[in-house]
């Protein structure tokens, strides 16, 4: 395991700083953030969001606040001048349908490889290494995608991917204090399914098992997070963020600390929040978001009526696949 070198230290300090004085657009601009969302200004709620603003917020928030009541103000143009829409590098590649799917996949692990960047204006949390993003409308890393593109680069012998993203995670959990969902200022607020551990193994697999102790601190932070208040649960306050008492047994739940409408869903979280009046809007908020952290964005495994989205629970719910992730993660954490 050879560790960071020595070049990325500066860089590693200003980008940590960065990600401090980071947030969440709906924080930054409140008024203007609900404006846009709401007429729309953009189809998909999550353009805004990925959006680089071209001054401050202070000026931003003030020039709409100035503006927004004269009567030639269009909010469309507005947002065109103080606002970058995010780029899509990808955006003019061809398939070439010749290709076997192998061949595919191949070709298409450079288009959607990004370098680290020395942008802060927006919401893009910048990473020291390069690493792997879906694609399309999904500009920045995920979480639990990201273990599945690293089976996929193990196959095409791309250690030297492999090992930028592990890294790039060890450093998200140092400076977050967790996982995101994605490296996006909208999404420190809940995580992905603890797959951390077997990223580290995978690793581990090519470049031998000593790199467990390298990741021991990260595996621990990791693990600390999820089980946030687990040594304060009693039987009457049986529950707190992701720990759940059970029958004596501390079991692991999928949760979110903003209950809030999601910054790339805003339009979309606020309907179905009306559509069930009887129920606290924080409340379906919350749910809707611990199915993000899941994962299982939506399944009808977190519904009390498989065919709506509105009768959500995932916080009612101990989920076996997370609790088994938590399982190897202990053993992990053990071996190392």
């Amino acid at each position: 395991m050879r560790p960071l070198r020595s070049i990325f230290f500066l860089s590693l300090l200003l980008i940590s700083r960065a990600i401090l004085a980071q947030t969440s657009p709906d924080e930054l601009y409140t008024d203007l953030f609900r404006a846009i969302q709401l007429e729309p200004v953009f189809e998909d709620s999550k353009t805004f969001p990925d959006c680089v603003p071209k001054a401050s917020a202070q000026v931003i928030n003030q020039a709409y606040a100035s503006q927004k009541d004269q009567p030639d103000f269009q909010l469309s143009n507005f947002v065109d001048k103080y606002f970058e829409l995010p780029a899509n590098p990808a955006s003019g590649f061809q398939t070439d349908t010749s290709n076997t799917i192998e061949e595919h996949i191949e070709e298409l692990w450079p288009i959607l490889t990004r370098e680290p960047q020395d942008e802060t204006r927006g919401s893009l949390i910048n990473l020291p290494n390069p690493y792997v993003v879906p694609g399309g409308r999904f500009r920045e890393i995920y979480y639990w995608d990201s273990y599945f593109t690293m089976l996929g680069l193990a196959i095409d012998q791309r250690a030297d991917l492999i090992e930028n993203m592990v890294n790039n995670f060890a450093y998200l959990i140092d400076e977050v204090g967790f996982t995101p969902n994605g490296n996006r200022a909208y999404y420190t607020s809940r995580s992905q399914p603890p797959f951390f551990s077997l990223m580290v193994q995978l690793l581990g697999d090519i470049q031998g098992d000593s790199i467990l102790a390298y990741y021991l601190p990260q595996l621990q932070k990791e693990y600390d997070f999820w089980m946030d208040g687990a040594h304060d649960l009693t039987e009457t306050d049986s529950a707190y963020r992701r720990v759940v008492l059970l029958d004596d047994v501390v079991l692991n739940r999928y949760w979110d600390d903003r209950p809030v409408p999601r910054p790339e869903a805003y339009k979309e979280d606020m309907k179905v929040a009306a559509s069930v009046p009887d129920l606290p809007a924080e409340l379906v908020y919350r749910n809707i978001r611990a199915a993000c952290e899941s994962g299982w964005d939506f399944s009808s495994r977190w519904f009390r009526d498989a065919e709506n989205l509105n009768t959500i629970r995932t916080t009612e719910l101990i989920p076996v696949d997370l609790n088994s992730l938590m399982y190897h993660l202990e053993i992990t954490l053990s071996e190392a």
